[in-house]
Formats: C-alpha cells, structure tokens, sequence
C-alpha cells in the first residue's frame, strides 16, 4: 500500500495511446463547464504520461487538475480505443491523497463509511438534531444547510436524515415464501437517506415470492473513498466486504444493488483496484457473476414483466436519467425503461445519457461550483419534458438532480425505478 501509482500502475501503454482524435471532448462533463485543453481527457493523459515519465511534479497545480475530472467515463464509452482515461485518474488521486493528505471532514467521512454502527449512530443523531443546522422541505424530502461549510452550501439541497436505517428497521432475513433467495446491497443513501428504495423492493420481492437476506453486515462499497484517493478504506471495506459476500454467496441466486454505483463499484471497479494484488482481484472477479444492479436482475431473471402487466396503467409522465455507473460502465439503460414503460408513459429527455454532474465528494465539496454548472443544463433537460417524474437508479443522481432542479425551478419529483414499480403494483 505504500507504493505509488507511478511504482505499482503502468499506465504509459494507456497515455502513449491516445490518437488525439478530439471525440471525448464534446462528451467531456468538466470541460463542458471549463473548457480547457488542460481539462479534457485528452489533456489527462498528456499529463498523467508526463507524471509517468517524471516530467510533471505533482503540485497544487497538477492536484486542482486531476481533482477536476468527474470519472463519468463519458470519455471511455466514446474513445476508438477504449483508453480508460478514469481508471488512471482514480490511482494518481492516491498519490495526491498520500502527498498531501486528506481533508479532515472526508477523513471523518470515511471513518463512518468503515464503521456501520458509528455511522448508525450519526445518523441518528443527525436525525435528532438536524433542524438546528437545516431548513427542512419536507414536501420534496430534502433539506439546505443554513451555513456554508465544506460539504454543505447554503444554496443547495440535501437528502433529508431518517430517524431509523433501511437495515435497521426490518429483520435480516425475510421469508415470501421460500422458492427463491436474494441478497440486497442497499448503498449508504438508500440506507440512510432514501430508505423508500429499500422498502419499494421489499415489497417487489415479496409480490415475487422471493425472500431477501439484508446482508446486515455489508459495509459501504467504498466509491466515495474510491474516488477521492484513500485507497486505505478501500482496501479495508473491500476486502471485508468480498469475504462477506463469500460467506453466503452459494446461498443465494444473487446479490441485487438498487444503486449504479454501488453496483459498479462491487462489480468492476473492486477488480481495477486490486489489479495489484492477484489473490484479491481473483475472488472479486469471482464473485462478477452473482452482483445485478436491481432492475437489471428483476427485468431478466424474474416474471415481473408480467405481474405488471396485469396492472393498470398510471397517467404519470416519467423522464429517465441514465446514471455513468449504469449506462457507460455496465450496460444497463433498457431494463429499467422496459418495467417502468408497462404502466407509466416514458418522455425520453434530449440527452438522458448526459452526466447529471455529482462527481464524488472532492466535486461536492470544494469543486461544487463545477458541480452546480454541470448539474443545471442536466435539470434544464428534465423541467422541459413536462414530466411528473425523472427516474434514476441511484442514489448519488437523486441527490445532484434535486439540487440542480431547485436551482431552475422544476417541479419534477424524483423516483428510483424501484419505487415506481412498487406502486405499480400497489394497484
């Protein structure tokens, strides 16, 4: 672990690729909104290959740089050659972490993110306590901060706290009759934050007759970590989290996550991570097979297509995002669509593929300007379909949307794909 990425990633065949074509720069979520050579995939690789070569020092300069890109992968999905510009990015932000630090309110973050019961526990002291630092919207079910501190702005909405956790208010296994198991990863959001997407697919499961084992021991997955260069609480989340898994793997068909990236960080990017560590790396990739985001596994591997067919049509007009984590990384854009188009009417946005601009916590704190110009013209897509609902599965989208829409006034309410298809068979 003490070794850099310059030591432990060759990255140069990655760097030396590039053709220079210029098509990632259209796609490019950062240099949409700073338009910038510097700042465009192209421009990382420049430089990532100079830092290789021992050509760049890795300054504040080049730290403001690499903090900037929002890992959206936009740049990989269109690249002729695939170069996978954001797996180079993530290993030098460890090296930017190990140079100089990490701030002490993520270092706090990230703390929690390795302790279930200690973040239990701030969450529902945050709960207890929030009205005293957040002016509460409880029609939207969000909150804004009245100061302006690292991860909170004044202008901008955030999930609102829960006074119980998704896994804490049901019991660990949950009997629908026994002809099928599941296993659910629920994310820290949706635990904590959006706990409707947890109790949505309770109720989905059990109209399939399919029990669930809430895996009550999981930790987060550790992408915010992930993304922001401590590759400590990585290593230690995801190993734990891989030996978990294996504890009961071979007792269920799978392990269902309602979140892209939660899913994708299980799924993919534990496997980039431990590209230095054989052993680790091959029981990550083992475990591949057995990881659905939820309506990827639901739409494929279950008679849900039909039970909701048999309900009946609702007037509300859905829009739906495709999150980076879903669409780009694993493929999943259609499944979701195909459940919800059976009783709701889907008005597809401009550019639905486009990054809604969240970014991970480095953008949502002291880059959240670029966050916020990102996140508009995302908003402005949604309020001009006219739709009742935009749609995502997941969690991070949901909270970056809902900023941006208070900013341009929408009155769009947000539903993961989960929740919609729950009330659809309410019906």
């Amino acid at each position: 672990m003490g070794k850099s990425a310059q030591e432990i990633f060759n990255f140069s065949s990655i760097t030396d690729d590039c053709i220079k074509c210029g098509k990632c720069i259209p796609v490019c979520t950062i240099h949409g909104v700073n338009a910038d050579e510097v700042t465009s995939p192209r421009g990382f690789l420049d430089l990532l290959g100079a830092y290789q070569r021992g050509n760049l020092e890795l300054d504040e300069n080049a730290k403001a740089i690499f903090e900037s890109c929002f890992l959206c992968t936009a740049c990989v999905e269109v690249c002729p050659k695939s170069l996978p510009t954001d797996m180079v990015i993530e290993q030098v932000r460890a090296d930017i972490g190990k140079k100089f630090g990490i701030a002490w309110y993520k270092k706090a973050f990230f703390l929690l993110l390795r302790h279930r019961w200690l973040n239990d526990l701030a969450f529902k002291l945050g709960w207890a306590f929030q009205t005293c630092g957040f002016k509460i919207q409880a029609d939207i079910d969000s909150m804004s901060s009245r100061f302006n501190l690292p991860m909170l702005k004044v202008d901008r909405l955030l999930p609102s706290l829960r006074k119980t956790s998704f896994l804490n208010s049901h019991p660990e296994n949950i009997n629908n009759g026994g002809k099928r198991k599941v296993a659910i990863f629920i994310g820290c959001l949706g635990n904590y934050n959006y706990v409707d997407v947890g109790n949505s697919l309770l109720e989905i499961l059990k109209a399939l007759e399919i029990d669930a084992f809430l895996a009550k021991d999981q930790k987060c997955c550790s992408a915010p970590a992930y993304f922001t260069g401590d590759f400590d609480t990585v290593d230690y989340n995801a190993k734990f989290n891989i030996e978990y898994f294996e504890s009961f793997s071979k007792d269920v068909e799978a392990i269902i996550v309602p979140e892209a990236t939660c899913s994708a960080m299980l799924k993919i990017d534990y496997e980039h991570y431990f590209h230095d560590q054989p052993e680790w790396k091959a029981r990550a990739v083992a475990l591949k097979d057995k990881i659905f985001m939820a309506t990827e596994w639901l739409e494929k591997h279950t008679h849900l297509n039909e039970l909701l067919e048999s309900k009946k049509k609702d007037s509300k007009i859905v829009t739906y995002h495709d999150p980076c984590h879903a669409k780009k990384m694993q493929g999943i854009h259609q499944e979701p669509r195909n459940l919800i188009s059976k009783n709701y009417n889907i008005v597809e946005m401009s550019d639905p593929n486009t990054c809604c601009g969240f970014g991970g916590v480095t953008m949502q704190s002291e880059k959240y300007h670029f966050a916020k110009a990102a996140g508009i013209p995302k908003a402005d897509m949604i309020k001009k379909t006219n739709a009742d609902v935009v749609s995502a599965e997941c969690s991070a989208c949901r909270m970056q949307i809902n900023a941006s829409m208070n900013y341009v006034d929408a009155k769009t309410v947000f539903k993961n794909p989960i929740e919609l298809i729950a009330e659809a068979l309410r019906d």
